[in-house]
């Protein structure tokens, strides 16, 4: 029997009892609809723990603040929505360029600028990537339950410690805001990752020299080792470097994470798996698009919805995998069609119909309006 809970709760709620459990004792935000809550409870419930929750001036300080956080030796996370996203991006960039292990968690709303604050969408797929200047990778998570903002939560820390790297998870207002069953274990039936400490003597240690995969040991701040935090692309001593060690630097904090994707990457097939029409969804849609291939059955429709979880790097082989022998696709998404360009980059075949059923103005799809849709565009 497993131990544990079961709550009726939020996905907001679900993050926030997951990050405490992941042992996140810091915590820095700005409140913005749709992703408050978050920083409502945390500010509850982080001080009984001996944690800390700062509301800042904006999500840009609360960014820096986070990576500080982290540097000092705690698990740290932020949360917000769009519009604070967009403020974040600079201090993001600089948690690649310093390592520092974070989860960043974006329940997203309409847009552009401050757009639907209280309505749903999809549109910060390609921000949650590209959002800061220059070449990096990061890994995002994205949820479609409350449940799964659970585990993803769990997961982002668990994977923010392993790489040394922010991790994102991409939510929406409706996973943020359902309210679902949620099955939380006790601590002792999870798996935490601790975070990769140097061994060897101070007067020894280099500050950014990897171990074989890619990611250094990393120290606290006032530990006594010595290590130059800069954002700028640098020697391994930690100082500006060369042109030879920035392009050795870059690859390196790219490749840390693309090199191993068979650790984290994750692709869903429900339905019929050897379906010819498939859908592929991310984020809430997953939920839509499940229901629209339970009621085609219904009616004697083989159907298939292809989820993807792991948005960012994205995984491409596992897409490949879970869309073989599919000769229609249609790509379901709340934005004008960001997944689908990398469904088409994927897929490459002529012959393949792929379609794209696109809904925004913040009215999330419903399932009969997926089978409308096969029905109209035949």
């Amino acid at each position: 029997m497993k131990k544990g809970r079961i709550k009726v709760m939020m996905g907001n709620e679900a993050c926030m009892e997951a990050a405490l459990l992941a042992g996140c004792r810091f915590y820095a935000g700005y409140p913005i609809t749709p992703a408050t809550e978050i920083l409502e409870v945390m500010s509850m419930r982080l001080p009984l723990l001996d944690g800390l929750c700062l509301q800042m001036e904006d999500e840009i300080a609360a960014m820096v603040s986070v990576v500080a956080a982290s540097w000092g030796g705690g698990k740290s996370m932020t949360a917000t929505s769009g519009p604070g996203f967009c403020l974040m991006q600079e201090a993001i960039g600089l948690a690649v360029a310093v390592e520092a292990p974070c989860v960043i968690v974006n329940v997203q709303r309409g847009g552009p600028a401050s757009g639907q604050s209280t309505s749903t969408a999809q549109g910060d797929f390609y921000q949650a990537r590209y959002g800061s200047n220059g070449d990096y990778s990061l890994i995002v998570l994205c949820p479609s339950t409350a449940q799964e903002m659970f585990d993803h939560t769990i997961k982002a820390f668990n994977l923010s410690e392993r790489f040394r790297t922010p991790v994102i998870i991409l939510s929406d207002e409706v996973v943020g805001h359902i309210r679902e069953k949620v099955f939380i274990p006790d601590a002792d039936q999870l798996t935490f990752v601790p975070r990769k400490r140097p061994t060897v003597p101070m007067e020894e240690f280099i500050a950014w020299k990897a171990d074989a995969d890619g990611v250094p040991p990393m120290p606290d701040f006032n530990t006594g080792y010595k290590i130059p935090v800069i954002s700028q692309a640098k020697s391994l001593d930690g100082n500006r470097g060369n042109a030879k060690e920035a392009d050795e630097n870059i690859r390196r904090i790219v490749s840390k994470i693309e090199d191993h994707m068979d650790e984290f990457a994750e692709v869903l097939i429900y339905g019929a798996e050897k379906a010819e029409t498939a859908f592929v969804t991310f984020g809430s849609v997953c939920r839509a698009a499940r229901s629209a291939v339970d009621m085609g059955r219904e009616k004697g429709l083989a159907l298939r919805s292809v989820e993807v979880k792991t948005v960012w790097p994205f995984p491409d082989e596992l897409v490949r995998r879970a869309l073989a022998g599919a000769k229609r696709i249609v790509v379901a998404e709340m934005n004008l069609g960001m997944i689908k360009r990398e469904i088409e980059r994927v897929v490459r075949q002529p012959e393949i119909k792929i379609e794209l059923f696109s809904k925004i103005g913040g009215i999330y799809p419903q399932p009969q309006e997926f089978l409308r849709f096969l029905e109209e565009k035949r």
